[in-house]
């Protein structure tokens, strides 16, 4: 059982819109495919480990393993716009400060 909060709900809405902007990437033309590919495993596994509570420390690896792969296609440009690649940073990087506590806002963490 997990608990609804508003980190959980940071963390999962970040990794959904890397998700969609890696679904995106895929289906552009002249688009690059393997970023497209890294992005989509990446971010469906970053979205699944924050249910799973047994694997300790995978939000943490994947989380930054995120932030390479959608800064990789906000460099890579592949036929997409830079919108959704940008705002997938900012989420899932106020996840991984707020969620090591590097940061705490009373209310959130």
């Amino acid at each position: 059982m997990f608990e609804l909060t508003w980190l959980l709900v940071i963390g999962i809405v970040g990794g959904a819109i890397a998700l969609i902007d890696g679904i995106m990437r895929m289906r552009a033309r002249g688009g690059s495919t393997i970023v497209g590919i890294l992005e989509i495993v990446v971010a469906a596994l970053f979205v699944l480990t924050l249910f799973v509570p047994a694997i300790p420390w995978s939000w943490l690896v994947l989380g930054i393993a995120l932030l390479v792969v959608l800064i990789v296609a906000i460099v890579t440009r592949g036929g997409t716009g830079v919108t959704l690649p940008i705002l997938g940073i900012v989420l899932v990087a106020l996840f991984l400060v707020l969620m090591n506590r590097w940061l705490v806002i009373p209310g959130i963490n």
